[in-house]
């Protein structure tokens, strides 16, 4: 009788763990998604002749709180001038965190 208890118990805590693990994948975007909202707010404002995002994840800290990010960039023409833009999208959320003109 033990054992049927311990394997069942393990086999409980494997599965929590397992679910546990997926859920907490979904929750965080997709580096194409994060490069897609970048672009729908640029488009707001006009056309987007490039853009490129970085893939891997990395930690930037902003008003003293970490945040997982993907950083890219966004090209476009206004007036026939190349704007170009560096933005920063939160891995998590999708929020568009920062943007900042480069000149």
């Amino acid at each position: 009788m033990k054992w049927k208890t311990l394997l069942l118990g393990a086999g409980i805590g494997i599965a929590a763990a397992y679910f546990f693990t997926e859920a907490s994948k979904q929750q965080a975007i997709k580096p194409e998604k994060a490069l897609k909202i970048a672009k729908d707010a640029f488009k707001k404002k006009g056309p987007v002749d490039g853009s490129w995002i970085q893939m891997v994840p990395e930690t930037v800290m902003k008003h003293d709180i970490a945040y997982s990010v993907y950083r890219g960039g966004i090209s476009r023409r206004i007036d026939k001038v190349l704007e170009q833009y560096e933005f920063i999208v939160d891995k998590s959320t999708g929020v568009l965190l920062d943007v900042n003109q480069i000149k």
